[in-house]
């Protein structure tokens, strides 16, 4: 008579073995079908290479540009403020108007535009971190404080 066990131990060794093999081919069979039939794989990575050093030249020459904008992003202009106000007595429909270009550390100017009934007058004045660099009227000093109400804290 036959001994069963060796044969049962034999048939799950083989079937676990089938099994492992079966998943590892379909596995394969996945990566294959990715596979572009035109050229074949060394193709394709050959132009992935290709890509990738473009890539990463653009990258390298991206660098300084971007440090640079860096650099200056700070004095651009980032917040603004216009107060429209009616400048003389005689002119109504606030036509004046004093606007605040701030940059990221408050400093900047203040344009003023006086209307009047014959004349439209202009006047600019320095601002250093929020404060103006000479006296302000309330309208201008208003101006600064709404344009620095939109800075983050």
């Amino acid at each position: 008579m036959i001994d069963t066990v060796p044969v049962v131990i034999g048939a799950v060794v083989f079937s676990v073995a089938f099994g492992w093999l079966t998943f590892h081919v379909m596995k394969l069979r996945r990566i294959v079908m990715q596979v572009p039939e035109e050229g074949g794989v060394f193709e394709s990575l050959r132009r992935l290479d290709r890509d990738l050093g473009t890539i990463e030249e653009t990258v390298v020459e991206m660098v300084p540009r971007l440090q640079s904008i860096e650099s200056r992003l700070p004095h651009a202009i980032q917040y603004t403020a216009v107060v429209a106000f009616d400048a003389y007595e005689d002119v109504g429909g606030r036509l004046s108007r004093c606007l605040a270009l701030l940059d990221q550390l408050g400093t900047g100017i203040v344009v003023t535009l006086l209307v009047s009934r014959n004349e439209t007058r202009w006047f600019t004045k320095e601002v250093e971190g929020g404060v103006g660099a000479e006296e302000l009227s309330a309208e201008e000093a208003e101006a600064i404080r709404r344009a620095l109400g939109t800075m983050p804290r």
